[in-house]
């Protein structure tokens, strides 16, 4: 067995590290076979595992905290099978316009207020316009007035627009990657997996942080589940934010009838992003309505060490913000 994935055997021990290359060089760092050992670890043995390499980058009871705005909701052009927001379902949720720079700032000045440190707005756009990005760069800068870290996912970039948001001073930009390549196709037809890559490189390029991980529980094996994450931990460098989302099975999409996923499963998944990209800040993101305390409890001892809070993430329900306070004063986690 080669080295990247001779850990895999030794769960006891740490890992050790392989120098970064770019996938188009040759050798990765996580082969989809080492990362599928991973999954395949004594639950007890992965959780460890995952525990040891978050001690040694994080204090283990520290979370950072983010709200999530949707500043344009609803009428998106693309056809992704989870999404309430598409124009190609009917779920209810109605098209709205860019909100204004003053409803932006209560926001995030509630969100500071409340204990987070970086506010991230989503609008459901494909692809925005020039004229959009001019808007929100005075909604990043509104973020900013407020002493917020500022994020934003608006579908795919031009490199002249992301260049735009890192001049704004955005610090974090999210472009999930949503699932494995050969499991993409199940999934969305109006994007491709490389139109993702480029955007990511476009961020990157630009010198924003990278915000970017994907939704586990949409019929996916736990082999698809693990080559997920080494399309993540493969990128160079490997995202700073990573967001693992649970489906959230919305009436109206074609994903509404997915089986739920085992809670151990996604459990797994935490641990194994986790010891894969151990600096990054995992986050806990949608579906921790539907999963309860005590497996959110379980995410944090795999190493998940950031969270949404709020009542709503874009358009699905979240634990309100007195629920999350109450968990994490159980748990003696403090929060930043």
């Amino acid at each position: 067995m080669s080295d990247v994935t001779s850990p895999v055997s030794q769960p006891i021990v740490l890992f050790r590290q392989v120098p970064r290359q770019r996938a188009t060089e040759g050798l990765q760092r996580w082969p989809v076979d080492a990362v599928a050992e991973l999954f395949e670890l004594p639950f007890n043995d992965l959780i460890f595992r995952a525990q040891q390499v978050h001690r040694e980058h994080f204090d283990a009871n520290e979370v950072q905290l983010s709200t999530l705005l949707s500043i344009k909701t609803g009428g998106c052009e693309e056809d992704c099978g989870y999404c309430p927001q598409s124009v190609h379902y009917d779920t209810g949720v109605e098209a709205s316009k860019l909100l204004e720079p003053a409803a932006v700032a209560a926001a995030a000045r509630a969100a500071r207020e409340q204990g987070a440190s970086r506010f991230c707005m989503g609008a459901a756009w494909r692809a925005p316009k020039d004229r959009d990005i001019e808007k929100v760069v005075e909604l990043v800068h509104v973020v900013k007035a407020e002493g917020l870290e500022a994020c934003c996912t608006l579908g795919m970039l031009t490199e002249t627009q992301a260049r735009s948001l890192k001049d704004a001073g955005l610090d974090y930009y999210n472009h999930n990657l949503d699932t494995a390549p050969e499991a993409y196709g199940r999934i969305v037809s109006t994007r491709t997996y490389d139109d993702r890559l480029q955007t990511l490189q476009r961020v990157r390029d630009a010198g924003i942080n990278v915000c970017c991980g994907g939704i586990v529980g949409m019929g996916e094996s736990r082999r698809e589940r693990a080559g997920l994450v080494a399309q993540i931990a493969n990128l160079d460098p490997y995202p700073q934010s990573v967001p693992i989302n649970q489906l959230v099975r919305v009436e109206g999409t074609p994903l509404h009838g997915s089986e739920a996923l085992d809670p151990f499963e996604f459990v797994r998944t935490i641990a194994v992003a986790r010891i894969t990209m151990p600096k990054a800040r995992v986050r806990l993101s949608a579906g921790r309505q539907q999963m309860g305390e005590a497996v959110q409890a379980l995410c944090f001892l795999a190493g998940a060490n950031s969270v949404f809070c709020g009542d709503k993430l874009l358009t699905t329900g979240n634990p309100d913000w007195a629920a999350d306070q109450r968990l994490l004063g159980s748990l003696g986690i403090t929060a930043r």
